[in-house]
């Protein structure tokens, strides 16, 4: 029934997708195995992608040739770009999607490559001398493969929480996964627990909306492709819109404290710090006297209506009485209950930078499985797993995306060097290289790799090429421009800048941080047009390269610096035993987590800088 295969990902969910296309784009023969064929791409809590560091992940993955940019695009209901308020290294896009047609989509894209697909649960894996060679279903076929990339998300083993009720699911109305931890455990994988949780959904048709703040997208939509933006961008934008918690709604949430699973004592796992629950909210900032809500559609063609911001496990009674006591709800319906789920994740300090396991060859994890929480994060660790996988089976070197390259390698990074404990989000705060990792550059900085690969097409590289060449031009060309002081200043007058007395170049004008290109152009440059030709994308590219030109150096300049630590291989061979002088904490870590590199041993947690020396020294550094 089955032939051999050479890569069989486990888990059709974000992870999943972009695993298994990556894989077979770039020529592997792959199978997608799948509980249900019906949610592949599921969005499972919120229907967003994007938002602060998040939106540069999912840029970074279409740049890598990835499809999350794509499917958010043409499923996009409401585009915003947040921060823009700050410096470009902060901008980050954010889309509300139809749940519905992102799933579709996404369903879409991967039934038009060489992926095949199979509806079944994995209950273990065959493994030989500590090499994956193939998988055992629920149905027990045994299919041979030379590699198998984990995204179990939370499914392994999970219970779902609402109240005092408790029972056995990866989601609600899906059952869990059983087997695969099991298995793993004994093969000496560390595996922990960790919890997540969603909101109530709502009857969109019961809330007043004239009683909340209405939020609308920006008019100018940029996406998050790389592509062509008129094309992957909706003509129509439905609102958001803002309501707010209340000291009365606290007071009856408060009461179900008691039979609150997380209050009880009846969930061991550790939920995400960044994501907390109404529950926790109300605890934790007690002297608050609201909390802000978000009333997100669910899309185009549907009623149903998540509410961000209400992540809760309280019994449905309880959330039921609160949610009508917030403005605007005071009629709500709801459809289902908000609930906590709790899973199996391993650690990921088990795993090599490739995203393959240390302790059984051409196994991968991906996703939830590896401690994360979020679309996004997801996402990447699939693009990258399944990359990965390919080039392993074809004896290939995987690839490895450094910290001062994408938000994807600072991610990667701190899961195997540093572990976590708690559900890992992605911050700009987490990127200590983040004026170089913006957002409008992820092309820039990573189709070429990725397109050497053979996944990024030829179509992306060109137009990478073209906006290269574009951005080059628009700066030779501003550095050209000089103005006199009675052709600009009118204009400089107009947005608050001081008048100039002398000559002085576009490009000089343009550090100035209340004058811009868009209006520089529309008041001055527009009678002679010397831009005109251009597109809005290159032209905000080249300015943001002028603007940020002395910061981009001085990340550059200490990227160099530390390259020496970064690029410093330390062979997989090593012996630390060796090592006399090192802490007794920096060599069990070492030993443990095996450290690529100088600069990853520098970034293990537990491990001292007078250790890193040592090892340098023994290095001959």
């Amino acid at each position: 029934m089955f032939s051999d295969y050479d890569v069989i990902v486990v888990g059709a969910g974000h992870a999943g997708c972009e695993a298994a296309a990556a894989a077979a784009n770039l020529g592997s023969k792959v199978l997608l195995v799948t509980m249900n064929m019906q949610t592949i791409a599921q969005m499972s809590c919120n229907p967003a992608m994007g938002g602060i560091a998040k939106g540069q992940i999912i840029r970074e993955i279409d740049a890598l040739g990835g499809y999350s940019g794509i499917v958010s695009d043409l499923s996009m209901i409401q585009f915003r770009m947040l921060n823009k308020s700050k410096g470009p290294a902060m901008w980050s896009p954010r889309s509300q999607n139809d749940r519905m047609l992102f799933a579709s989509t996404w369903r879409s894209l991967l039934e038009k490559t060489n992926v095949d697909f199979f509806q079944d649960t994995i209950k273990e894996f065959s493994i030989t001398n500590k090499k994956i060679t193939g998988v055992v279903t629920g149905l027990g076929h045994i299919i041979n493969t030379k590699s198998v990339l984990v995204t179990s998300g939370t499914f392994l083993n999970g219970i779902i929480h609402i109240g005092e009720k408790q029972f056995g699911g990866g989601r609600i109305g899906e059952k869990n996964s059983t087997g695969i931890t099991e298995q793993l455990i004994e093969l000496g994988f560390e595996s922990n627990r960790l919890k997540t949780g969603t909101p109530p959904r709502l009857d969109g048709r019961s809330i007043n909306y004239k009683k909340t703040e209405i939020q609308n997208g920006d008019e100018k939509i940029s996406g998050f492709s790389y592509l062509n933006f008129d094309k992957l961008t909706p003509e129509k934008q439905l609102p958001c819109h803002i309501t707010y918690t209340n000291q009365t709604v606290h007071e009856i949430l408060k009461k179900g404290f008691g039979k609150s699973p997380m209050y009880c004592g009846r969930i061991n796992g550790v939920g995400p710090r960044y994501c907390p629950s109404i529950e926790d909210k109300i605890n934790r900032f007690a002297d608050k006297e609201r909390h802000q809500l978000f009333i997100e559609p669910e899309g185009f063609n549907t009623i149903e209506i998540y509410l961000n911001g209400f992540s809760t496990s309280l019994p449905e009674e309880t959330q039921y009485e609160a949610l009508r006591n917030i403005e605007g709800l005071e009629s709500v319906k709801m459809f289902r209950p908000g609930y906590a789920i709790e899973y199996d994740y391993f650690p990921p300090t088990q795993l090599k930078n490739s995203l393959e396991t240390k302790l059984i060859e051409n196994l991968f994890f991906a996703g939830q499985i590896n401690g994360t929480t979020g679309y996004e994060e997801a996402a990447c660790q699939g693009l990258i797993a399944g990359i990965n996988a390919h080039q392993k089976v074809q004896n290939l070197e995987p690839l490895i995306l450094k910290r001062d390259e994408a938000y994807i390698g600072v991610l990667i990074d701190d899961l195997i060097n540093k572990g976590t404990d708690e559900p890992y989000r992605m911050f700009t705060s987490r990127a200590e290289y983040r004026t170089l990792l913006r957002q409008d550059n992820a092309d820039l900085r990573l189709t070429e790799k990725s397109y050497r690969l053979g996944l990024a097409s030829q179509e992306r590289m060109e137009k990478m090429l073209v906006k290269k060449e574009a951005v080059s031009s628009i700066k030779n060309v501003l550095q050209n421009i000089i103005f006199e002081p009675d052709e600009v200043n009118s204009y400089l007058e107009s947005v608050g800048s001081t008048k100039i007395d002398e000559k002085q170049k576009a490009i000089k004008l343009l550090l100035r941080p209340d004058v811009n290109l868009s209006d520089l152009n529309k008041s001055v440059l527009l009678l002679n047009k010397p831009l005109s030709g251009f597109e809005s994308e290159s032209l905000e590219q080249a300015e943001i390269q002028i603007k940020y030109e002395r910061y981009i150096e001085k990340e550059q300049d200490l990227v160099k610096r530390m390259s020496i630590v970064e690029d410093t291989i330390i062979p997989e061979s090593f012996n630390y035993e060796r090592l006399s002088a090192l802490s007794a904490e920096a060599l069990q870590k070492f030993k443990k987590i095996k450290p690529r590199t100088l600069g990853q041993a520098s970034r293990i947690s537990g491990v001292n800088p007078s250790d890193v020396q040592i090892l340098m020294v023994y290095m001959g550094r």
